[in-house]
């Protein structure tokens, strides 16, 4: 026969220890910043870098001349703006989670 522990009053409900909230220090904050900032401009370089007149007289076009069809296809070109426009996002939701240094 066991014996079950004794419940609390009806209404009550048992408080259990609340961890406390994580302390970020200074170079937490500078990392996050540091992180948006970089993730923000290369996103930003690689959305409108594609479609510029650059994209087609740059070293990695010229080296191999059999490449060059692929190198200059709007899917290749959409598929990079399409990882710059993640790295927009990111830097984003990153900004919205600097709520959690405060």
């Amino acid at each position: 026969m066991t014996v079950d522990p004794p419940l609390p009053p009806a209404g009550e409900f048992l408080q259990e220890p609340v961890p406390p909230p994580p302390r970020y220090r200074w170079y937490h904050k500078v990392f996050a910043l540091i992180f948006i900032v970089f993730c923000m401009v290369l996103g930003v370089f690689l959305l409108f870098f594609p479609w510029s007149v650059l994209w087609d007289r740059n070293f990695f076009s010229f080296l191999t001349p059999q490449l060059r069809q692929y190198w200059s296809n709007t899917y290749l070109r959409g598929a990079v703006s399409g990882l710059g426009l993640l790295n927009v996002y990111i830097s984003l939701v990153e900004i919205f989670r600097l709520r959690r240094f405060v």
